[in-house]
């Protein structure tokens, strides 16, 4: 039996759709290669019929590397490492922003893999661009006064204290939280430590301000880099069947996630694999 599987790309600067391959059983190492490459080489891609188990998924995960524990977000029963983001009304989303994953650690994530659970019966769907391509697209000018520059990213933007206020024990686990992760900085723009690519990697989910400037020369950066890594030509967007499956370069891209379902409820299953520390080095 071929173990070759069938790669078609979803857009010319990033996403592809890979079939010819079945998750919920282990993939040998010619087809997992095959996968990883992908990932590099599209940014995210897509698996439709894939009804993993949190176990399976978790598996899959641990091939890309060590494997991060949320601080926050809930996990499966018994897979701490396959985080559960529900929403409905008590528990309404705050991913429905450009973000990329847990940037405000030292080291974050190098992939992510989420897998559809239950789905609204429209909407939800999410969009992924790509930092590569944003920062290409920059005019050569605009390209050198960002590289080199470094940006803080914190927990507390995408987490705010009010909103973990609902029991005296979400509030004392959202200071824990809180105080290990104090704000901490990343370069503007990351080199790809694998294709030595530049990518912008700020986000609007945990970026606050670019060090190395004023605060207004900060502030009218990073709205025109927020706003720029949203066009159109730069994403590729997603609309979620049961059982599909997503894997993702946290490196160089962010993404939306849909919030016009609601009061629906969706459910998703995430593992996120830790990445190296974010450097900038001139191509």
């Amino acid at each position: 039996m071929s173990e070759r599987l069938q790669i078609t790309p979803l857009g010319v600067h990033i996403g592809a759709l890979v079939s010819g391959v079945d998750l919920t059983r282990p993939l040998s190492d010619n087809q997992f290669e095959q996968l990883y490459h992908a990932v590099l080489r599209h940014q995210v891609v897509f698996l439709r019929e894939q009804a993993v188990t949190p176990q399976q998924q978790r598996a899959l995960a641990q091939r890309f590397g060590e494997l991060h524990i949320h601080p926050v977000y809930p996990h499966t029963e018994g897979v701490e490492e396959i985080i559960v983001l529900d929403t409905h009304n008590d528990n309404p989303p705050d991913n429905d922003n450009w973000h990329t994953d847990v940037t405000f650690i030292a080291t974050p994530p190098a992939a992510a893999i989420l897998a559809a659970k239950t789905l609204p019966a429209a909407g939800g769907d999410t969009l992924w661009s790509s930092g590569i391509a944003a920062f290409e697209a920059l005019s050569a000018p605009l390209r050198r006064l960002l590289s080199g520059l470094r940006a803080e990213h914190d927990f507390r933007k995408s987490f705010p204290e009010h909103k973990h206020r609902r029991s005296d024990e979400e509030h004392r686990r959202w200071r824990e939280v809180a105080a290990a992760h104090p704000p901490l900085l990343h370069p503007v723009v990351r080199t790809h430590p694998l294709s030595g690519r530049q990518a912008l990697f700020v986000n609007e989910g945990f970026t606050t301000r670019i060090v190395d400037v004023t605060e207004r020369e900060s502030e009218a950066l990073l709205a025109f880099l927020f706003a720029h890594v949203t066009r159109p030509e730069f994403q590729v967007r997603w609309r979620w069947q049961p059982d599909d499956l997503a894997i993702w370069d946290n490196r160089v891209t962010q993404h939306y996630a849909n919030a016009d379902y609601l009061p629906q409820r969706r459910i998703m299953h995430r593992a996120t694999v830790l990445g190296d520390r974010p450097f900038w080095r001139a191509g």
